[in-house]
């Protein structure tokens, strides 16, 4: 199901949780989570003090698909679940640009997400929105935990038994350093407000471009990720059975490169694409079809159409399309 879980063929299985979180990483969590929240209620006064402007959009629209990337295409197609193979410094590429959307360290939204998917929405799933059952409150609750709460949990997933593939590999050890990762994170705020500062020549571009292109940036990618871990395992449609309740949500597509096509994904883990049928548009699938096609990824897990119709959830009428073996979700779409 996924890539890199240690417990396969071991006498003694490892403890999903390694002690608690160290309280420096907790809050580091806290800054991560409420600092751009900060930013997002500072909005409508700094907007009517100093206001945004183009420089700051386009830069905003310039990074986002690079964070947006790095955790979609890097952090959960390829490091997660394996989805294909790549070059080391495409690894190290999106390992860094990952780390730049302030979700931890790759190690660490690794071993989450393997975890994540052995107990989907069961008793041991750090973020199932069904957690506190099924009633309004307990919904409206366990919605909570799934998109935020979880992440103050004082449990540590276990990264020796979820994420040993990854520990092993010098680079991304190496990335996944607290004082490393701390780099990281403070790059993401440096080159906004160095674009700004360069694009407008002055203090003022650079503090907008911080608060628009850094802050604002860093919050919509980050609750965008959020949404797939509670939205898409309450509401939307379902394609495909699975053993949970992940589900599809289609105006999350494009925020979200793809992901919210979480109804597929959680029916076959390791395929490189989640939207698969007609007119699920899947950017991080065609991002990984170009770099399939410039020789920098290889072994490509592109659906398996016969697997997949096993899996179909049955219902009157003609059954949907899905999109051909070779192409991301939407390149065959009529219009």
């Amino acid at each position: 199901m996924t890539a890199g879980v240690a417990d396969a063929g071991s006498r003694t299985p490892q403890p999903d949780i390694s002690g608690t979180v160290p309280l420096p990483e907790r809050i580091a969590v806290v800054v991560f989570v409420v600092a751009p929240i900060i930013g997002l209620l500072a909005a409508v006064p700094f907007l009517w003090g100093w206001g945004i402007g183009w420089t700051d959009i386009a830069i905003f629209a310039f990074l986002y698909p690079f964070n947006a990337l790095g955790i979609t295409v890097g952090y959960h197609r390829h490091f997660t679940h394996g989805g294909f193979k790549a070059r080391r410094w495409l690894r190290i590429a999106l390992a860094i640009l990952g780390g730049q959307a302030m979700q931890g360290s790759v190690v660490r939204w690794v071993a989450d997400h393997r975890r994540h998917h052995k107990y989907s929405d069961q008793e041991g799933d750090p973020h199932s929105p069904w957690a506190y059952g099924p009633g309004v409150w307990g919904l409206t609750k366990g919605l909570f935990h799934a998109h935020v709460g979880w992440l103050f949990s004082k449990e540590r997933t276990s990264r020796s038994k979820y994420a040993p593939d990854l520990l092993k590999d010098k680079d991304i050890r190496f990335l996944s350093l607290d004082p490393v990762y701390a780099v990281i994170v403070l790059s993401t705020f440096l080159v906004p407000m160095g674009l700004g500062a360069l694009l407008t020549w002055s203090w003022h571009g650079a503090v907008t471009a911080l608060f628009w292109a850094g802050l604002m940036r860093v919050f919509v990618g980050e609750h965008v990720t959020f949404s797939i871990n509670s939205i898409c395992h309450v509401f939307g449609n379902e394609d495909f059975r699975t053993r949970d309740k992940a589900r599809n949500v289609w105006w999350l597509a494009i925020p979200s490169f793809g992901e919210s096509w979480h109804n597929l994904h959680h029916a076959d883990p390791t395929c490189a694409r989640h939207g698969v049928l007609k007119g699920q548009i899947d950017i991080s699938a065609r991002v990984i079809w170009i770099f399939e096609r410039l020789g920098w990824v290889w072994d490509v897990r592109w659906p398996d159409h016969e697997r997949l119709e096993t899996r179909r959830v049955r219902r009157g009428g003609p059954a949907a399309e899905t999109e051909p073996a070779g192409e991301p979700a939407g390149a065959a779409v009529s219009s």
